[in-house]
């Protein structure tokens, strides 16, 4: 399937396992989760949909404060699987929305976003993933499995690029918050 942009109609973000005990560990953690923030913000702006999983959060605990408060009437997809399309309350979740593009954020990197990036794909969704959104404990981890996923034909993308290609148009009712998010 060609896609060329993102559709402000077609697309979600999906957000991946930032919960407490492992965002702790991450690399550069203060930018991930203002990166997340911007985009989760962002999204609802868009009115798209945003799909919220955590890894075994009994064990991982919840979604990192700064974000849950965000993400406040909606509830997470709990999932053991790496692979969060591999769960079947997360794929029932996707599939529900009928959206066809996902942008891909959270942790880790080379472990839950590289599996489920590349499941989805196998799929035939259109799945970007925000780089500048995901993290993994070393740099070194997070950049192999950006460059694999690219290899592989997931493309990555940033959260700037992401919300301004959503909005096509600085006429758009949301581009002034759009803006002032992203400044």
């Amino acid at each position: 399937m060609l896609r060329l942009m993102l559709n402000p109609h077609t697309s979600l973000v999906a957000l991946i396992d930032v919960q407490e005990r492992l965002a702790q560990v991450m690399s550069d953690r203060e930018r991930l989760v203002e990166n997340l923030r911007r985009l989760i913000r962002g999204a609802q702006l868009l009115n798209l949909p945003v799909v919220w999983a955590e890894q075994n959060p009994e064990r991982l605990g919840p979604t990192v404060p700064e974000l849950r408060a965000l993400l406040e009437g909606h509830r997470p997809v709990a999932k053991m699987t790496f692979n969060c399309w591999a769960d079947p309350g997360f794929r029932r979740t996707i599939e529900a929305t009928g959206c066809r593009q996902v942008l891909l954020a959270g942790i880790e990197t080379h472990v839950c976003i590289y599996q489920t990036a590349v499941a989805m794909q196998a799929e035939g969704y259109a799945v970007e993933v925000v780089a500048d959104a995901v993290s993994s404990r070393s740099p070194e981890h997070k950049q192999l499995a950006l460059t694999k996923l690219l290899s592989l034909g997931v493309r990555p993308t940033c959260v700037e690029m992401a919300l301004f290609e959503l909005l096509q148009t600085a006429e758009a009712p949301a581009f002034r918050e759009i803006l002032s998010l992203v400044k």
